[in-house]
């Protein structure tokens, strides 16, 4: 116990420091690798909790595709940091007020969670697994069963966004040759291949 004790203590002082350099960091790379560190430690999190399955979600989906992918981006972006940081004393007492309503919020909610009678029941004991079965089984009967409607739900809101990001980015530019799917499949033999028959020694 003293030693998951630790692990947690540890884990979680480094998956906050992360976080605090992820949005302080001025170099956006930084940031991207202090983010990466975040979800590694976060994964960590979960193994403490018993939940391997999220762990190991969280580093292959989040560190293998989705923090690469910034990082390859922010690096090849040519990005005017100078100026985007123009705007940034004018519009950071704003951004301290929602900070610290957010702040607030999530102080209230927590407290008022933990101090409900029915709090410490929900810590030991969120959903009953059978004995026996793993983890990942137990996660996939209750995502299949109990909430298979909410899944599709959120897959369809997933597929909703999409398509609304292909729609906003896919705009007509002039000097930009665009693919047109429909002519390319209605093309046949005869435009696509052209057989020339060159007599010997006539090649180039």
């Amino acid at each position: 116990m003293v030693l998951q004790a630790l692990a947690f203590y540890l884990f979680a002082a480094v998956t906050v420091a992360s976080g605090v350099m992820v949005i302080t960091a001025r170099n956006p790379v930084h940031s991207v690798l202090f983010l990466i560190l975040a979800f590694f430690n976060s994964a960590g999190l979960f193994v403490l909790l018993g939940a391997e399955f999220l762990a190991m979600i969280l580093v292959v989906v989040y560190v293998g595709a989705v923090a690469v992918l910034f990082l390859f981006v922010v690096m090849m972006l040519d990005i005017n940091f100078v100026q985007l940081r123009e705007g940034f004393q004018r519009y950071l007492p704003v951004g301290a007020l929602i900070g610290l309503v957010l702040a607030a919020e999530l102080v209230l909610i927590g407290g008022s969670y933990g101090l409900a009678d029915t709090a410490q029941p929900l810590f030991a004991a969120p959903v009953g697994v059978p004995e026996g079965v793993s983890n990942v089984e137990a996660l996939g009967q209750l995502v299949y069963t109990k909430y298979v409607y909410l899944f599709q739900a959120a897959g369809l809101v997933l597929l909703v966004a999409m398509i609304g990001a292909i729609v906003l980015t896919l705009r007509t530019r002039p000097g930009v040759v665009r693919q047109d799917p429909a002519k390319q499949s209605a093309r046949t033999i005869e435009e696509s291949v052209e057989i020339k028959k060159v007599p010997t020694g006539k090649g180039i």
